[in-house]
Order: C-alpha cells, then sequence, then structure tokens
C-alpha cells in the first residue's frame, strides 16, 4: 500500500529541507513505498527555491504550488487532491512531527486493517516538547469541548498529524475549511461517517525555525463553525451521509 505525505508549507525555507531530510532518513530504514507531496502555499521567500533542489536529491519529492486562496486548510485540500498512495497522512512543515511516529501509524494501519490512524499527543507514550504554556491551556479547553459536543472518547482531534485511507479522504468530501479548521473537520467526518480508526500516541515538537502560522485569536469561531456543521450532520442528517 502506497503511503502519500501531504505536506502544507508558507515561508518554509528554513525548515523545509530539515523535515524532508529527516522523513526520507526514517524511510531509508524501511520498505515502504511512499511519496512527499508538498504544496507551497504561495510563499514569499525562497520555499519553491529549496523544494526545486530537494526534488533533484529525492525522486519521492513531489511539489506543487498553491497560487490561492490561500491558507492551512486551502493548502492541505490542494494537496489532497493530488497525492498518488493509497492512504495520506497531514505532516507539518516545521519539524514538529515524527516520522517515525508516521512509520508506526503506517504499521498500525496495516496490521489492524484500520481506514484511519489519528495521533494523541496526551495520551500514555505521547510527548511534547517545549509546547507553549498558553497554547496547551487552550488546545485542551478545545478538545473538552469538541469531545462533549460530539460525544467521542479521542483527546486530541485539533491534532493535525493524522493518517487516511484515499476511500476516506473521497468520502469526507465536500471539504469545506479553509484554515486550520480542516484538522478537525477530516477526523470529525470520518467519525461520523462511519470509518474505523485507532488511535496511537505521538510526539509534538516546537519549530527551531520561523514563526506559527495559527492565530489562535482569528480561528475560534472557524473551528465553532466546522464544529456545529459537523454536529448537525451527526444528529441531524439521519445517516444520510454514513459509510453504507
Amino acid at each position: 500500500m502506497k503511503l502519500s505525505i501531504v505536506i502544507p508549507a508558507y515561508n518554509e525555507e528554513e525548515s523545509i529541507s530539515e523535515t524532508i531530510d529527516q522523513i526520507e532518513e526514517a524511510f531509508s530504514k524501511v520498505t515502504i513505498d511512499h511519496e512527499i507531496y508538498v504544496v507551497n502555499d504561495n510563499s514569499k521567500d525562497n520555499t519553491l527555491q529549496v523544494l526545486e533542489a530537494l526534488a533533484q536529491k529525492y525522486p519521492a519529492l513531489q511539489y506543487g504550488t498553491n497560487l490561492g486562496p490561500n491558507g492551512f486548510g486551502y493548502a492541505v485540500r490542494y494537496g489532497l487532491e493530488r497525492f498518488s498512495g493509497d492512504c495520506v497522512a497531514v505532516m507539518m512543515a516545521d519539524l514538529s512531527d515524527s516520522p517515525y511516529d508516521l512509520i508506526r501509524y503506517y504499521t498500525t494501519m496495516i496490521e489492524g486493517n484500520y481506514d484511519c490512524v489519528f495521533g494523541s499527543r496526551f495520551m500514555k507514550g505521547g510527548k511534547l516538547i517545549d509546547y507553549p504554556f498558553v497554547k496547551k491551556i487552550i488546545n485542551r479547553i478545545a478538545n473538552f469541548i469538541i469531545r462533549i459536543v460530539m460525544g467521542i472518547k479521542y483527546n486530541d482531534t485539533t491534532n493535525a498529524f493524522k493518517l487516511y485511507k484515499k476511500e476516506v479522504i473521497d468520502g469526507v468530501k465536500p471539504i469545506l475549511s479553509p484554515h486550520f479548521n480542516l484538522t478537525i473537520e477530516l477526523p470529525l467526518k470520518a467519525i461520523i461517517r462511519g470509518y474505523s480508526y485507532t488511535v496511537v500516541p505521538n510526539s509534538w515538537t516546537n519549530r527551531k525555525y520561523g514563526v506559527s502560522k495559527l492565530k489562535i485569536k482569528e480561528m475560534g469561531s472557524r473551528y465553532f463553525f466546522i464544529l456545529m456543521y459537523c454536529f448537525v450532520e451527526k444528529y441531524f442528517s439521519r445517516g444520510d451521509f454514513k459509510r453504507k
């Protein structure tokens, strides 16, 4: 089963080389057919030039430029329309996600024949390195609200780092989120629509370079909109969108 890795990148010239190097180093130790699809989200720095050089070094690397509209969700959606694998993971370009965790995701999916594998940084075996305190508090509150509203036990829905089979990505369309609220839209729709999933621990490391693109003050209402959208589908759609 071929694995695709979609990585949105906006102004990540300092991080993207090390991110790709780490992925390829980890995958050199296993036998997993894979591709890396980086979406240059119309970067204003030299991200594109760095990708051009990396593509000469790594045959598994593909890339495209999303000219607009731009934003995390739009960039991920651009990649989700273009990957070629049988399953796809969304990873960050800032070195925060571990490729060794991704290998665990993949083997877990294969061994259990799951449709999705979700990571949790807040379960036994999960790990946080240099996680900002205020961001952590907001994260835990947001995930608690999601659990209560949706009636689920999963405690890290906002974690972008997840693995889906291709049929799941096709099955959760249309994808609406233009921003970081995509991180909750994909897993909540997958759960609501009846796809199987399991949760494994994963690590998170704060970025070494640049600044985070997540603007918490701008995201509250957007997360709430997607949460309410999924709530309505779960409780009022009478299962019309559920996997048959």
